[in-house]
């Protein structure tokens, strides 16, 4: 597929091989995944009851925010992914450039909020599940859950960053196209009077 400043030409044939080749299309996949894991991780084996209790907590010490953070983050950058992998789909048919332009400043904006949300879960997630009580055996039951979360969120932050460095190249790319634009338009001559 020939490139024209960061994007395929405008109108051209979608090629799915291509995209999916694409190395900001591998990377959201695999933030799509981590995303998956982390989520799952936490709303499936994250909240344990007490035999003494029977309301369900939080396998991080017992921490609802915790558990409700990890939950949180996971679905709403399963989400994120979802939405920016559409619009790698339609960002060749976007001829504007002060569109492709506003969608890959968008793009860098959510990525490095995202990476910086995944690091400070991964902090607070991490600082909980140290204090955690180890002898609390209820809440062990879902360590390895509780690990895995830790480690997806933790990769996550380096997936989203990576993202974030893939769409300043494309907006430089885009840049061009629009200073390139500016120098270059052809001038209509003055109307005859």
């Amino acid at each position: 597929m020939e490139q024209a400043y960061g994007a395929g030409k405008a109108g051209g044939a979608f090629d799915p091989l291509a995209f999916f080749r694409q190395p900001q299309t591998i990377l959201r996949v695999v933030s799509w995944i981590f995303s998956i894991v982390v989520f799952g991780c936490i709303a499936n084996e994250g909240y344990v009851n007490r035999p003494d209790s029977p309301d369900e907590h939080c396998i991080f010490n017992s921490n609802q925010n915790a558990c409700n953070y990890g939950v949180a983050m996971g679905s709403l950058a399963f989400l994120s992914c979802a939405a920016f992998l559409a619009l790698d789909v339609y960002f060749p048919q976007i001829s504007g450039v002060k569109d492709r332009k506003k969608a890959v400043l968008a793009d860098i904006g959510l990525s490095a909020l995202w990476s910086f949300l995944w690091f400070v879960g991964f902090c607070f997630l991490t600082n909980q599940w140290q204090v955690t009580n180890p002898e609390d055996d209820t809440l062990q039951e879902g360590a390895d859950a509780a690990r895995a979360a830790i480690t997806f969120s933790f990769f996550s932050i380096f997936t989203w960053g990576a993202l974030t460095m893939l769409a300043l190249e494309r907006l430089k790319k885009v840049s061009f196209e629009e200073e390139y634009n500016k120098l270059f338009t052809p001038h209509t001559p003055p109307p005859f009077v």
